[in-house]
């Protein structure tokens, strides 16, 4: 097993690097730098930069498993290689992290200078008196959530991270920000600028961090005072008092369904789609924020658990996005995950009996698939319904009017379509072709319910030509 020495060239030139990091640099073993942007760098004799590595990866968190693969490599083939990386080794360097919790190879770690020393003297505090968190741009909402300040954000790197910052900060900002660039160099900069500019003001690098002092509410304060609100409602409304699951579940689906509404607005024009989407989404988080609350008095769960619950099962099964699983196995297999995890008998297990028929019908065909059993393309999937045609006009029963509707959902289904969608965008259709019926039949004093067929067909056919 290869060992890896990690050192830290410090926050700034070479004159705060550490005489035994400077030892280190100077002796045997190769030398690998993390990054070669960096003041030090080229002050120091390094045989390699890990920088083709941001090139060839779509995400930091791949950037950062291959170097520590390249490091467990190399260091099993020269048996201890030194790792240099920005700052101190231990602050905000998840490389290390990753190389700590490695079995593949031996990891020491040499105490650094980090650029939080320079912030400390650079602002005038002494960061314990003042309870200073330091926070990570990249995780900006996890790192300060519920926290009023003050922060150091540190990993302001690019416009795209300030961006992210900046809305996050959008009403709960503070009236003012300081800019830390490039603390110990030549180009430093210290700052205080107004928080309103801060997007024009600053151009980020990778020596870039932000001082807050205090924000006007914490971060994430939004979920905590809407579960406050809930929590109140529920003890002191004597409506909201009476309610039980039960109760709410009709309320839960017209939610659902006034979303879905939303939704569609939406699709048909942004502008004003939007506004009521943002509402009605609101009244949904209600309902699922009362259901928690319920559960929470009950001692089963609360709000947090549910959300932490979410998170965790999305990520255990996203191995694609969170590990190094391969996308379309992953997709491939999904229901079948998901029957191993829930200890199911059947993939078609948990589909909810209260789904509309349509979708009830289209998500048991799409279980069922996963396993394989499906029709073999579209072709089969035409003659089905074809089949079904024909014995519907045979037998015109339940069943079959119901094997006909299943078949004509498998070829939906087949072609990537929504049935829930389509039938209501055909159910649209006819209401606004008949409506023109309507409108043409009282033109020309027609009675439609004593037309004869040749008559409705004809204002049918008129009605189909104007509408589409």
């Amino acid at each position: 097993m290869g060992s890896v020495i990690v050192v830290g060239l410090g926050p700034a030139g070479p004159e705060l690097i550490t005489n035994e990091t400077s030892q280190l640099l100077n002796g045997e073993a190769p030398v690998l730098v993390r990054t070669a942007r960096h003041p030090a760098a080229e002050h120091i004799a390094y045989t390699a930069s890990f920088d083709h590595l941001y090139e060839a990866h779509d995400t930091f968190d791949a950037v950062y498993e291959a170097i520590v693969d390249e490091l467990v490599s190399l260091a099993d083939a020269h048996g201890e290689v030194v790792y240099a990386v920005p700052g101190s080794p231990v602050v905000a360097e998840h490389t290390v992290e990753l190389l700590r919790a490695d079995a593949r190879v031996d990891v020491v770690v040499k105490p650094a200078l980090s650029f939080a020393e320079l912030a400390w003297v650079a602002l005038g505090i002494d960061p314990m008196t003042e309870a200073v968190t330091i926070v990570d741009a990249h995780r900006f909402v996890e790192d300060a959530a519920g926290r009023l300040g003050p922060m150091l954000v540190t990993q302001v790197h690019s416009a795209e991270v300030l961006e992210d910052v900046i809305l996050e900060l959008d009403d709960i900002g503070p009236d003012s920000v300081t800019i830390l660039k490039g603390l110990g160099t030549a180009a430093e900069q210290v700052a205080t600028v107004p928080f309103a500019e801060l997007g024009a003001e600053l151009e980020p690098d990778h020596l870039t961090s932000l001082w807050i002092p205090r924000l006007r509410e914490p971060v994430a304060a939004a979920f905590v005072r809407f579960d406050e609100l809930v929590r109140r409602l529920r003890s002191e409304c004597p409506w909201d008092q009476k309610q039980t699951h039960g109760s709410l579940r009709p309320f839960l689906i017209e939610e659902a369904y006034e979303v879905l509404e939303a939704i569609d607005a939406v699709v048909d024009d942004p502008d004003v789609g939007y506004p009521d989407l943002e509402e009605e989404l609101g009244d949904l988080l209600f309902q699922i924020f009362f259901h928690s609350r319920l559960a929470a008095e009950e001692g089963r769960f609360t709000v947090a658990d549910v959300a932490d619950g979410i998170h965790d099962k999305l990520h255990s099964r996203h191995p694609h996005v969170f590990g190094d699983a391969d996308a379309d196995a992953t997709v491939a297999n999904w229901e079948q995950a998901k029957k191993a995890e829930k200890q199911r008998d059947s993939v078609l297990d948990g589909i909810p009996a209260a789904l509309p028929a349509l979708l009830h019908a289209l998500k048991t065909q799409k279980r069922a698939a996963t396993t394989g059993f499906s029709g073999p393309d579209l072709d089969w999937a035409l003659a089905d319904v074809a089949d079904e045609l024909q014995e519907v006009t045979e037998d015109p029963s339940e069943a079959e009017i119901g094997d006909l509707l299943f078949a004509a959902v498998q070829v939906a289904r087949m072609q990537s379509v929504d049935p829930e969608t389509a039938l209501r965008g055909a159910t649209g259709r006819f209401a606004a072709r008949f409506r023109v019926v309507e409108a043409t039949a009282t033109a020309r004093a027609i009675d439609l319910t004593a037309a004869d067929m040749d008559t409705l067909t004809s204002l049918w056919r008129e009605a189909k030509a104007s509408v589409g």
